[in-house]
């Protein structure tokens, strides 16, 4: 649904100034629409699981990764609220419904989620990159494997050495680089609607497209998921 949702807003953005595409247009947009709603109402229950997720998330044993997860799941669940209040409004349960504020709500509150999930990619991968310094400098490469060598002739002062260790780190662990991905592009939704980074649909399309996909190849493949 969400994959579907932001192709038709990319599809739309791309042929909306082209002629003869009015039809097409408006029938991608009552598309997107009705995904939209859709979403929304299957996402009624996800404030239970996210509750839950928080309550495990504050068992980790390592402190950044344990407040960042749990103070990221408990503003999804307040989005999920916010959500749902909207879905009630759309369907025309609660009419009266405020729906700009509640609608910046939500915003507020995804985006809160998003930073605290950025904040722990940003973690997982700075503790990487000091443990491939540390071993760079004592040359205990075990670490690596064998076709990692390549390592140890990296200097990693330097903007240059330090984007080459972080390709390294990133390309060695795809659900760190995924997670990554999706989170930046989750990003620029919230960023727009907010006004803190104005773009347009299409942007928008395009990137929750991306995400959507590598939401989809995470469930397909749960080993590239990003474990809490």
């Amino acid at each position: 649904f969400r994959a579907t949702q932001y192709t038709c807003m990319l599809l739309s953005y791309l042929i909306e100034h082209k002629a003869d595409k009015e039809k097409l247009v408006m029938k991608l947009k009552q598309l997107e629409s009705s995904m939209s709603s859709g979403r929304k109402m299957f996402r009624l229950g996800n404030m239970v699981h996210t509750l839950v997720a928080a309550r495990r998330t504050t068992q980790l044993p390592d402190v950044v990764p344990r407040v960042c997860l749990t103070a990221s799941n408990l503003t999804r669940t307040l989005y999920f609220v916010c959500d749902a209040v909207l879905w009630s409004k759309s369907v025309g349960l609660q009419p009266d419904i405020d729906k700009p504020k509640w609608r910046n709500w939500a915003t507020k509150c995804y985006y809160f989620s998003l930073l605290m999930n950025l904040a722990r990619d940003w973690y997982e991968i700075s503790w990487r990159l000091e443990q491939a310094v540390q071993e760079e400098k004592t040359k205990e490469i075990s670490f690596w494997d064998k076709h990692n060598q390549e390592l140890n002739c990296m200097k990693c002062d330097g903007l240059h050495g330090f984007l080459l260790l972080l390709f390294q780190i990133l390309k060695r662990h795809p659900p760190l680089l995924l997670d990554l991905v999706k989170n930046l592009c989750d990003l620029s939704g919230p960023l727009d609607t907010l006004g803190i980074y104005k773009t347009n649909p299409g942007v928008i399309g395009f990137c929750g497209v991306l995400s959507s996909l590598v939401g989809i190849l995470t469930i397909a493949s749960p080993h590239l998921k990003l474990k809490q």
